[in-house]
Formats: structure tokens, sequence, C-alpha cells
């Protein structure tokens, strides 16, 4: 953790939901809780880390990485 009044802890939270209030709920108008819960995690599950591209993660999507580093690790 990091001293108080450094923002570091919180730039990856904020940086996620920035991200998904641009892209997924800005301009949605849902009805209820339950159809809001199901829309934000359908865009984590079916864009968020399947297609969506991460610069810190050499532009490839969190579940293509994984995956390379899963093969990797199986042939070390």
């Amino acid at each position: 953790m990091s001293r108080v009044g450094n923002c570091w802890d919180n730039s990856v939270a904020e940086s996620f939901f920035g991200s998904l209030k641009q892209e997924q709920i800005h301009w949605q108008c849902y009805l209820t809780r339950y159809a809001a819960q199901q829309d934000v995690l359908q865009y984590i599950s079916m864009f968020y880390n399947s297609h969506r591209l991460h610069s810190y993660l050499g532009y490839k999507s969190p579940n293509q990485y994984e995956a390379e580093m899963e093969m990797l690790k199986n042939v070390a």
C-alpha cells in the first residue's frame, strides 16, 4: 500500500471503471438493478477480458495474455 495522499493504489480500479463507463454504460438507461448487473458482467466476460486490447499487456487481451503465459509456463 502506498502512503496517504498517493493515489497509486486506486489507479488500476479507476482505469477499469473509467473504461466501463465510457465504453458500456455511459448512455445506457437500465430499468432494473439486475439488468445493469447482467450488462456489466457481459461487458467484462465477453468484451473486456476476451477482445479489448490492453497496452499494459503488450496490446493483447487478458485472456490471450494468460493463455500465452500458461503455454510458456508449461514449456519450461
